[in-house]
């Protein structure tokens, strides 16, 4: 039997009309594993693009990919809602979009910038009461949702085809591209819904290096993915970074603090570090405990 990946991540192309947990689903499958994947952000089927299929102990750094910025290109046209702000929904309202104009989209567009307030769309699988929102608007059942604080680093059109616009945009979690194209055309007074969607990057991963879900499949049934995996480490690398000798790596793996004084002390209550063995191999997470002045293990990784 050929030998299948174990742990890392891999960036994965997904493809239109699919969903991020049949990807999933799909990757499992090939590794022969019943548990251990997972990816780091749901694209809806309506949308290609990055996704991160996180195998093995990479599933437990998902929580940074999750949190970390993400960027989109998006096509939005005017002129038609849909209930679930996209093209793959029904069309609930049609207004003539003939006035908008490049200027006033770019204009619309700056109040999308910065910190703001955002509804998430019914049709999401946000949960209410134990229940995802998308099922609970199948049945008919409507909810007053409540904004959300989210974060857009980047925003700006980059082509205008009338009624059509091409935007890209740089965000924190939490964003949604649909709930952004409804908005828009709601401020242009002309509605408006997602068309079209492509995640360009999350995290440290690009489009330009992600493969197709068929290629990566095809890879991993042979047991050649080894270089389709990036380290889980490769999504820490904002955190600072410390080595450590035989003694020390023998307390982080049995979840014991580092002694005073080892590592670079941290005014940032529990920040996070990167702890490697003398031979690079990446060995934990660390958390600087601010009581104690100490370092200590927050999450290990096996060698």
């Amino acid at each position: 039997m050929t030998d299948r990946p174990r742990r890392g991540i891999l960036n994965i192309d997904k493809p239109h009309g699919m969903t991020s947990m049949e990807v999933v689903r799909r990757i499992k499958r090939a590794c022969g594993m019943k548990k251990g994947v997972g990816h780091g952000g749901t694209l809806d089927p309506i949308a290609t693009g990055v996704i991160p299929i996180c195998i093995g102990q990479a599933t437990r750094v998902m929580e940074y990919l999750l949190n970390g910025s993400k960027e989109y290109t998006c096509q939005i046209q005017m002129g038609v809602s849909t209930d679930t702000y996209d093209a793959m929904g029904e069309t609930v309202a049609e207004r003539d979009p003939s006035s908008v104009s490049r200027q006033l989209v770019e204009s619309a567009l700056q109040k999308f910038r910065g910190e703001i307030s955002q509804v998430p769309p019914m049709y999401s699988a946000l949960k209410r009461q134990g229940r995802r929102l998308y099922d609970l608007a199948r049945e008919g059942v409507k909810i007053e949702l409540d904004p959300r604080p989210v974060v857009v680093h980047e925003i700006s059109l980059t082509g205008w085809d009338p009624p059509t616009a091409t935007v890209n945009v740089v965000c924190g979690k939490g964003f949604y591209m649909r709930s952004l194209a409804h908005d828009l055309g709601e401020s242009l007074g002309c509605g408006g819904h997602l068309k079209a969607l492509v995640r360009r990057r999350t995290g440290p991963f690009h489009l330009d290096d992600a493969v197709s879900l068929e290629d990566a499949l095809s890879r991993i049934e042979s047991g050649h993915a080894d270089d389709l995996l990036h380290n889980p480490d490769s999504v820490l690398t904002s955190m600072p970074a410390m080595i450590v000798g035989k003694r020390h790596l023998k307390m982080i793996r049995s979840g014991r603090p580092l002694p005073p004084g080892v590592g670079v002390e941290s005014d940032t209550p529990d920040e996070r570090a990167r702890a490697y063995g003398a031979d690079g191999a990446f060995v934990a997470i660390m958390r600087f405990d601010g009581k104690l002045r100490r370092w200590r293990p927050d999450k290990v990784f096996n060698s």
